[in-house]
Order: C-alpha cells, then sequence, then structure tokens
C-alpha cells in the first residue's frame, strides 16, 4: 500500500514548523514534501541588523536540508491549486513546470509587501520582507552617505543622507532604529562636508510607535529612538513619492533618496486563486485549521484567517509568534488525520514580545513583565537565539564581534534596484535578469498522468504574476518575466534576449505610457529581434511585441504598441496612430519596382520582387502589404540614404543602386540593463 503524500507549500515560520514536528510524528509513515522558492527557513526577526551590517546574512538562513532530513525538499512557486484534482502546480528556479500530487495539503505561503494607493511608492519605494530587500537596503544606505561624503552641493549632501522609513510598527522601528546606528558609525569614516549628519524619519499614521504592541514597549521604543536623533512622526504619511524626495500628507516635501515601505503586509496572492471564502484576504479556516468542506486541506500562518478563542468574534493576528505556534497544532492535526495522535483546536496567548532598538537598548515585556533598559538588551537577543532553529553560535558570534570591531561599511554590488521591486509576489526572491521563453512542459508526479502546460491553463491556474499589470523583468536563463508595477514595458535583460539598438549611442528606444509609440531612432537603426520560430505577440498594455527571425511576423498588441521588425533587415515601419505595420506572412517578399533599386528581402531567404517605379514598397497601416509607389522613396530607408541591414537568415544581401553591396550589421553593444539609480 503506497504511502500517504503531505505537502507543505511554503517553508516560513507556520511551514517550517509544521514540517519538522511531522517529520517526528509521521517519518515512517508518510511521504513528506516541503515546496518553497528558496532552500532556507528566514528568520525575520533578524533582518533589520542584516541591513545594518551586524549580521552576515547566511545567520539568519537556516538551511532546510540540514535541519529537516526526512523532509523531501523541491525549490519552486506554487501557482495554483487543483482541489479537485489534488495537486499543486509550480515553477521551478529555472522556468521548468511541475506538479506535487497530495493526500494532504498544508498552505502555508506567508505574506507580502502590503502596498497603498499612493503615486509613486511602487516606483520610488522598497519593501523589508526578504533577504534580497535587507542586502540592497544595507548596498543603498552605505552608497548614500559616500555619495554625500563627496558631494560640493549641501542640499545634494542632505538629500543623500536623509532616510525616511513609512511606518512605525515592529519592523519599521528596527530599521530605524538599526539603520541610525549604522549611518552614525559610517560617517565617521566618511566626513560630511558642512557639518550635515544623517537624518532619519519614522512616519506612521497611528497615534504612537508599535500601535499593536503594549503602549510601554511603544514608550519606550519612542524615547530611545527620539534620544539618538531619529524623527519620529506620528499621524503622518506619505502623500506622493517621486526621484527626488516624498510628500507627506501634512504638505511638507523632504528631499531624499531613500524610501523604506513597511506599513504591513498582507497575504500572498495565492490564496486568492484556490476559489475558497476569504477574510480580509485569508483563508477562512476553522479551529482545526481545515477548509471547511476540504479535509484534506489545512491553512496557517499569516495566509490563514484562524478564529482567536481566546477573543471570540476575532482571528488571530499575523505575528511570527502566531504563526510559528500554528504550525505544532498543524502537524499534530495532520498526523491524526492519518492516524496518528488526536486532533487539537488552536489557542494560544501573546506570551510577550522583545523589540531589538540596536547596542544595548529594547524594548520587551516577556510574560507581560515591563523590563527596564538595561535588562531589556540580554533578554531580548537571549529570546531570538532560543527561538532560531538553527545557527545560534555563529548568531552569537557576529554579535560578539560587532562589540568589540568597527562596523564593515562595504557596498557589495549583488542587489540593483530594480531586483527588489516593491509590489512581488515573491520578497524572497531578487529579479535577475533574462527573458520571456516558451511555456515548458509540466512534468507531473501523478502516477500515469499525462504532461501538461501551464502556459495553456491546464492545471486550473496561470502563472504567479505581480499586480502592476504590465510585462516584467524576467529571471535568469529565459524564465517567464513577471509584471511590473504600472504597467511599464519590460525591459531586455541578458539571459537569453538580445538587446536592442539605440539611437546616437545612447538610450534604448522605449514606448510612451499608454500605448503611444516612441519616436523612432535617429540615424536609421532598427530595433533587434530574438531568435525564434513562433511569432511573438505583444501583451495588452503598450509594451512592443518582440518578432522572430524566419520570416514570422510579428502581430501587434491592442493597445497601439508597436510590433519589433523581424531580424530580416526590413524594419516595419509604424502608421499614424500607433498601429503596426505587418510584413507579408511566412517570409513572403514585398513585390519590387523593375525600374532597378533592388527591394529589401525579407527574412526567410526568399527574394523581393521589384514594383515599377524603381523604389521597395512601403506597409500600408493596419498590417496589410502596401501597394507599390510609382517612383516613390524608398520603404525603411534610414535617414540620409543609408540602406538597410542584410537579413541574417539566408536571404540575399541587399546592395546599394548600381550594385554595390551592403555591409553585415556589427555587433550590438548592450545597455538593456538599466543603471542603478539613486531611488
Amino acid at each position: 500500500m503506497a504511502r500517504p503524500r503531505i505537502v507543505i507549500v511554503g517553508a516560513g515560520f507556520a511551514g517550517y514548523r509544521t514540517a519538522r514536528v511531522l517529520s517526528r510524528l509521521v517519518r515512517h509513515k508518510a511521504d513528506i514534501t516541503l515546496l518553497n522558492p528558496t532552500d532556507y527557513f528566514l528568520y525575520l526577526p533578524l533582518l533589520p541588523q542584516v541591513a545594518a551590517g551586524i549580521l552576515e546574512p547566511r545567520r539568519v538562513a537556516v538551511s532546510l536540508a540540514g535541519t529537516l532530513p526526512h523532509v523531501r525538499q523541491v525549490l519552486g512557486e506554487a501557482d495554483s491549486v487543483d482541489l479537485d484534482g489534488r495537486v499543486v502546480h509550480y515553477t521551478g528556479p529555472e522556468g521548468d513546470r511541475g506538479s506535487l500530487p497530495y493526500d494532504r495539503l498544508v498552505l502555508a505561503v506567508g505574506s507580502v509587501n502590503k502596498l497603498l494607493p499612493i503615486p509613486g511608492v511602487a516606483e520610488h519605494a522598497h519593501g523589508f520582507r526578504g533577504l534580497p530587500e535587507a542586502l540592497y537596503l544595507r548596498d543603498h544606505v552605505t552608497r548614500q552617505v559616500e555619495l554625500a561624503a563627496a558631494a560640493d552641493d549641501p542640499g545634494h549632501c542632505a538629500a543623500r543622507c536623509t532616510f525616511v522609513v513609512v511606518g512605525a510598527g515592529y519592523t519599521g522601528t528596527e530599521v530605524a532604529a538599526q539603520g541610525q546606528r549604522y549611518t552614525e558609525s559610517q560617517v565617521r569614516k566618511h566626513p560630511l562636508r558642512h557639518g550635515i549628519r544623517p537624518r532619519w524619519l519614522l512616519l506612521d499614521i497611528a497615534p504612537r510607535v508599535l500601535p499593536e504592541l503594549d503602549e510601554r514597549l511603544s514608550r519606550t521604543a519612542d524615547r530611545v529612538l527620539r534620544q539618538r536623533g531619529v524623527e519620529v512622526r506620528t499621524g503622518t504619511s506619505v502623500k506622493e513619492a517621486t526621484h527626488d524626495g516624498v510628500l507627506l500628507s501634512d504638505g511638507e516635501f523632504v528631499d531624499t533618496r531613500t524610501l523604506v515601505w513597511c506599513v504591513g503586509v498582507r497575504p500572498d496572492p495565492l490564496v486568492e486563486s484556490i476559489g475558497q471564502s476569504l477574510e480580509r484576504g485569508r483563508l477562512l479556516v476553522d479551529p482545526h485549521f481545515q477548509l471547511p468542506g476540504r479535509p484534506e486541506v489545512f491553512a496557517c500562518g499569516d495566509a490563514a484567517a484562524v478564529p482567536d478563542l481566546n477573543a471570540p468574534g476575532k482571528y488571530t493576528p499575523m505575528t511570527a509568534q502566531h504563526a510559528w505556534r500554528h504550525g505544532k497544532v498543524v502537524a499534530q492535526n495532520v498526523a491524526a488525520s492519518l492516524g496518528t495522535g488526536e486532533r487539537r483546536v488552536y489557542s494560544h496567548r501573546d506570551l510577550g514580545f522583545v523589540v531589538d532598538l540596536g547596542g544595548t537598548k529594547a524594548a520587551a515585556n516577556p510574560l507581560g513583565i515591563h523590563l527596564p533598559g538595561p535588562l531589556a538588551g540580554p533578554v531580548t537577543r537571549g529570546y531570538h537565539l532560543a527561538a532560531m532553529p538553527g545557527n545560534r553560535v555563529r548568531v552569537a558570534a557576529d554579535w560578539l564581534l560587532d562589540a568589540v570591531l568597527p562596523r564593515q561599511g562595504v557596498q557589495l554590488g549583488l542587489v540593483r534596484s530594480w531586483s527588489v521591486p516593491l509590489d512581488t509576489a515573491s520578497p524572497e526572491l531578487a529579479r535577475v535578469p533574462g527573458g520571456e521563453r516558451e511555456a515548458a512542459p509540466e512534468r507531473s508526479e501523478a502516477e500515469g498522468g499525462p504532461a501538461k502546460s501551464r502556459a495553456t491553463g491546464a492545471g486550473g491556474g496561470t502563472p504567479k504574476t505581480r499586480t502592476g499589470g504590465g510585462p516584467g523583468t524576467g529571471q535568469l536563463g529565459g524564465e517567464a518575466a513577471k509584471n511590473q508595477p504600472g504597467g511599464e514595458p519590460a525591459k531586455n535583460q541578458p539571459g537569453g534576449e538580445r538587446g536592442r539598438n539605440q539611437p546616437d549611442g545612447g538610450a534604448p528606444v522605449t514606448n510612451h505610457p499608454g500605448g503611444t509609440p516612441a519616436e523612432p531612432p535617429r540615424g536609421g537603426a532598427s530595433a533587434e529581434a530574438p531568435s525564434g520560430d513562433a511569432p511573438a505577440k505583444s501583451p495588452n498594455g503598450g509594451a512592443p511585441a518582440r518578432s522572430p527571425s524566419g520570416g514570422a511576423s510579428a502581430k501587434s498588441s491592442s493597445g497601439g504598441a508597436p510590433a519589433r521588425s523581424p531580424s530580416g533587415g526590413a524594419s516595419a515601419k509604424t502608421p499614424p496612430g500607433g498601429a503596426s505595420a505587418k510584413n507579408d506572412p511566412g517570409g513572403a517578399s514585398a513585390k519590387s519596382p523593375s525600374g532597378g533599386d533592388p527591394a529589401k528581402s525579407p527574412s526567410g531567404g526568399a527574394s523581393a520582387k521589384t514594383p515599377p517605379g524603381g523604389a521597395p514598397a512601403q506597409n500600408d497601416p493596419g498590417g496589410a502589404p502596401a501597394q507599390n509607389h510609382p517612383g516613390g522613396a524608398p520603404a525603411n530607408n534610414h535617414p540620409g540614404g543609408a540602406p538597410a541591414k542584410a537579413p541574417p537568415s539566408g536571404a540575399p544581401a541587399k546592395t546599394r543602386p548600381g550594385g554595390e553591396p551592403v555591409e553585415p550589421p556589427g555587433p550590438v553593444r548592450r545597455t538593456d540593463i538599466p543603471a542603478e539609480g539613486d531611488s
């Protein structure tokens, strides 16, 4: 008889604890699989210390393989859940699709950054939910101090040394406290001109810092922050964010290059696609963590609305303390459903909170006992060492070294600003260069099950996207791109797609917002197209469609963005209104005049015929092949009369009038990776 299959989605506090307890309870009675985008469990409470240079990143990343020896680990992001078929569909780190059949399912997908409809925030702010975001903030703050030290303009220097943190909850308070100490240590090595000092602002619309915690903890944290010079502004938030600063709700404009978004979290978008009852974005479950009508499916952590039996009518808050204890009870209930042990309901009271404010300062009330300043620091660090499931010795060693040695303030340059967008469904993963790729066939682990393609809708779901709506940057190796906030078109990245030509040595050609076609490049340079076989379609929203080589024409989407021309040498001319012209399908050539000038040859190898008059034909608006112009100007000639480049697909080389051959195109200088900005 086959052993039951247990699939756990997510290795946060709830998912990791579930896997750890289950591996002890049903080690030889069931197969346990843990699906997670990374191979580590992230201890989030110490993430601000990574951003401040106290701890090395791997100190807060606990290896799954090293601490869960009896659990099978699968790297990937869950895209959809087929409740009727009992299958979880996922995408691996290199774009491969797969599926995991289950007999018991535990959904512990956690949460992502909470967004508010504030202009400019998605473009200029960065969250603080994953290791890549902490590494980026550490590099960014270091760079701003170094640039400020070299600036001659006092205003420029002050703007770079101003740091705004929005959200005075647990995370925002610790980020501001640790960040202030880090910048103070930095300016001792890089003295600022004009007597300027680093300026930190902590904003929250609530009437006090740490509004969700005990009021005495709030007063302690507020006092420590103000003593260090942090500007704590309650009842204040951001009205608009720009590249040069932020406009506050009280009307003040703050010049800054740093905006850290810590306003809270929201459940992972995956839970919305499951089609079950939700409570403020979280899956409704009973006190045993089971979905109504689906006894084989359990949900816990930030993704689940668990009834709080100690406060009837309410649900347990989205905190690490509750998620950690959710995992233990879920594991016991899953084991009970397989015949081991008995079911339990979840009932838990807060055991108190600790807030590390840097150095020897902290705010703590373990078991409800408010501790004074000198005792709060050691108790806080002792609690973290006890709560961590691994790396305790390494963490303690880093703390000791930080106490006796100066902090290392260097930029590693490993994470760029565009790699950690605020609006992302996967804050634990940095976006890396890459491009779109064709959908890979899905591997099914069900016995005898046919392979499915997730791109065609098989398995009941579509790839996970961000909430912005536009195409975004892809992943390394050609993984399908995720959507960027605001509908901005994706930029080509290395890893499978060729870059575009740049007009006059500089910026790549882009589309204007709303689908308006961009200005054609001066000098007649046509956009390069990536190699491929099938015609590329552009997505809705105005992003340009990519046309493959081989003669197939690129189709333009609704929205008015021009289609990119095939790499056969002839660039499609964009007509008025933004509709892109189509070349003849299938690589058929346009008829050319018989008067002398050779017509352009489409990619695919077919030679062109010449219409009467001597000039090659132009394409009409709308995509239909153009009528021949008797005696007109040559179509698609570059300004100045430079003929088009020869196609690389076997077509005969184009010649200038008189028979002189055209030189083949030279190498394209890559500038498609966006440069690091200041925001």
